[in-house]
């Protein structure tokens, strides 16, 4: 019988606990688009590094030759394009844009502090003075930078989004739930499913402006009209998605619950959410996506704040750099895109992980 060296045993079982944490990391790696890690990281740790390199180069190495081929027909082609506004920017004059836009902000992040100082020592000074009644404090209202362009437009599909699921998710538990309810929503949902945000902008400018007349509640007009907008368009994927969900269920879980007596309350939390949320998710992304590229083009058609309106504007604009500025926002546009999917990813995994615990 041959004894085994302790040291020797001690590295395996080290070796196991480490390769156990880079598969149980992989999954987190996918949520957030960094599978690539996970053969880097078992490269390191001595498993097969041969192996592992072809899966780096399948996972890494070829999608950063993919970019670098579209970069390369980019700036090669471009300039053979010319438009009302001239040649079509390529890469090097979109980057330089990205930085253009980045001193613009800085500027006008320089501006504001020294509009808040200037209030400052004017309102010190009427103090002093005792002209209390005479202090004011104003809001500066200077351009807003491309950063505050974003953060509308994200504020605003979140918003209207938060109001699409609300609405879509009780919806589409009733319809999953009850054929009476499916029959009474399905002609409601074949009819306005179709309809465009184009279409629906008109009707939602008219309605809040005739019932939202005060321009000091907690919301723009212009933020509710986007919103709203939003809400309209991207409800119908998450309220088909959980209807779908529901009514796959289980008939035997159903039978349960009936001879449980459970009532519609604990049902619906103890077995039909649990059941159907992997539905639910994925009406969730597709409603987020669907809620941020409609919100891009009601911003363009109402010049509402935002995104869209960068866009618009730029068009309108004409100078030399505003096509380099549109395609800044138009790749600006794609990665937030991406980023709103992989956060609802990653909510999805962490919610389908702790339900299956």
């Amino acid at each position: 019988m041959t004894a085994i060296d302790p040291e020797v045993f001690d590295k395996e079982a080290r070796r196991a606990r480490l390769f156990t944490r880079i598969n149980k990391a992989d999954a987190w790696f996918k949520v957030f688009g960094l599978s690539w890690l996970t053969p880097i990281l078992k490269a390191a740790a001595g498993d097969s590094p041969r192996a592992q390199f072809g899966e780096i180069w399948r996972l890494l190495g070829v999608p950063l030759l993919a970019i670098a081929v579209f970069l390369m027909l980019w700036a090669t082609l471009a300039p053979r394009v010319q438009t009302s506004l001239g040649a079509v920017p390529g890469p090097a004059q979109v980057w330089e844009q990205v930085g253009a836009l980045q001193q613009d902000a800085i500027r006008e992040g320089e501006r504001a502090a020294a509009f808040y100082e200037r209030q400052e020592a004017r309102n010190a000074e009427l103090i002093a003075n005792g002209n209390e009644d005479r202090v004011r404090d104003r809001i500066y209202a200077g351009k807003p930078t491309y950063y505050d362009q974003i953060w509308t437009s994200i504020k605003t599909v979140f918003f209207g989004f938060l109001i699409a699921s609300v609405v879509a998710i009780p919806l589409g538990i009733a319809a999953g739930l009850s054929v009476t309810a499916n029959a009474a929503l399905n002609p409601l949902i074949q009819i306005f499913k179709p309809v465009s945000p184009l279409a629906w902008l008109p009707i939602v400018t008219m309605i809040v402006s005739a019932v939202y007349t005060t321009n000091d509640g907690m919301f723009s007009k212009s933020f509710l009209i986007s919103s709203i907008t939003v809400t309209l368009c991207s409800l119908w994927p998450t309220l088909i998605n959980t209807a779908l969900g529901v009514s796959s269920i289980d008939k035997d879980l159903v039978s349960v619950s009936r001879v449980l007596k459970m009532n519609t309350y604990t049902k619906i939390t103890k077995l039909v959410l649990p059941s159907a949320l992997p539905l639910i998710f994925t009406g969730l992304r597709l409603s987020l996506g669907v809620g941020w590229m409609v919100l891009i083009a009601a911003e363009m058609l109402a010049q509402n704040p935002g995104l869209g309106k960068f866009v618009w504007d730029e068009f309108q604009n004409g100078s030399s750099q505003s096509l380099a500025r549109i395609m800044v926002a138009v790749f600006t546009i794609g990665i937030i895109g991406f980023l709103l999917d992989r956060v609802m990813y990653a909510l999805q995994s962490m919610f389908t992980f702790s339900n299956n615990r």
